[in-house]
């Protein structure tokens, strides 16, 4: 009997004996698992074959160099199908089976990256990984600095027009910017370390800046305390971006208690600070003339603290200014500038002799004041 009588439907085919139904019942099970096995090792084999033949890969380490973007949220597939693409790597089997291998893989981060063309997919897994290979701007803006510098900083560093800053504070309020500034930039770039990717606008730096700023401030529960010590948010903001410039680190809460115990008297508060700052000035000894100079951040000829911050504080002063020391000075000066040892007194004569000991020091160590 041919196979082909065993699927024979003819009615007038005579019947056959009771053992061959059996024997056909028997085939047509037979016949449905094996063709489900036919179909997953269609499937499994070339995946087989690839792990026993090795998926295509350069041997690496490559040449020349090209700049690669990873956006946010692509996963492994499509990180190499773009380095295919630009040719980096030569499959994205070989790529995805390189990444497999090594588990720090999920965490490649999105960014612009130096690769080089016909690299070996693990080569290009581990380039990826090594922060030197990313391609940022890095900017250190330090506490304590003005509006003023840090875009001027910031346009060097970038090579983006100073004219694009000033744009971009100008729209400071649609970037985020707290209402309680009044649209005045001054204090709210908060100082840190930053990395911007090519691309990135100044409008888009500044965003970043002033998010990190409210970010800081609400760490800190900064206008919940403020208004607890009787203080908005923007006086504390100007208090602390006092202390950056009129004292170190290690005594900005005594300098801070100074500030609160002269505005209590109350007395002129008389920091060159704030006087150089309305100046445009950043001198060490100010000239008689000087301090007579009539503008809203004379505080030798205005009571109270200065209209705005003068620059940006960083969390160590915004923390002094909500949480100052105790003591009843209203007097420190720096006496030795190298060491920024600072005395503190409520005695004026004795505030007098210490002022006669910085004035040696500046005698002594020409062109350090002046």
């Amino acid at each position: 009997m041919s196979n082909l009588d065993l699927f024979n439907n003819d009615p007038n085919t005579s019947p056959q004996p009771s053992g061959h139904k059996s024997k056909k019942k028997s085939i047509s099970k037979t016949l449905v698992p094996l063709l489900a096995i036919i179909a997953v090792i269609g499937l499994v084999t070339p995946q087989v074959i690839s792990r026993v033949s090795g998926a295509p890969d350069y041997p690496g380490p490559g040449s020349g160099s090209i700049q690669v973007q990873i956006e946010p949220g692509e996963t492994l597939a499509q990180i190499g199908n773009n380095l295919k693409a630009i040719g980096v790597v030569k499959s994205v089997d070989g790529f995805i089976a390189a990444a497999n291998e090594n588990s720090d893989s999920s965490t490649i981060s999105p960014g612009t990256y130096n690769l080089r063309l016909k690299m070996k997919s693990s080569d290009a897994i581990l380039a990826l990984l090594d922060p030197a290979n990313r391609v940022v701007t890095k900017v250190v803006i330090p506490e304590g600095k003005r509006v003023s510098w840090t875009i001027n900083t910031l346009a060097t560093a970038t090579g983006l027009p100073m004219a694009d800053f000033e744009s971009a504070l100008a729209k400071a309020v649609e970037l985020g910017l707290p209402g309680y500034a009044s649209g005045n930039p001054e204090g709210f770039l908060f100082p840190a370390t930053y990395e911007f990717p090519p691309g990135t606008t100044a409008e888009q730096i500044i965003s970043t800046m002033i998010e990190r700023f409210n970010a800081e401030a609400k760490a800190i529960d900064l206008e919940a305390r403020a208004t607890q010590m009787g203080r908005s948010a923007y006086e504390i903001l100007t208090v602390a971006s006092l202390l950056e410039v009129e004292g170190h680190p290690r005594d900005f809460t005594k300098v801070a208690r100074v500030v609160y115990n002269r505005l209590a008297e109350p007395m002129p508060l008389q920091f060159d600070s704030a006087v150089n700052y309305g100046l445009g000035k950043t001198d060490v000894i100010l000239t008689t003339e000087q301090l007579t100079v009539d503008t809203p951040y004379n505080v030798y000829l205005h009571p109270g603290l200065p209209p705005t911050p003068i620059d940006s504080p960083g969390t160590k002063a915004l923390e002094a200014a909500l949480n100052p020391a105790s003591g009843d000075w209203l007097y420190f000066i720096t006496v030795d500038l190298n060491t920024q040892e600072t005395k503190f007194t409520r005695s004026y004569d004795e505030f007098l002799v210490w002022k006669d000991q910085f004035l040696a020091f500046c005698d002594a160590n020409p062109g350090v004041c002046f």
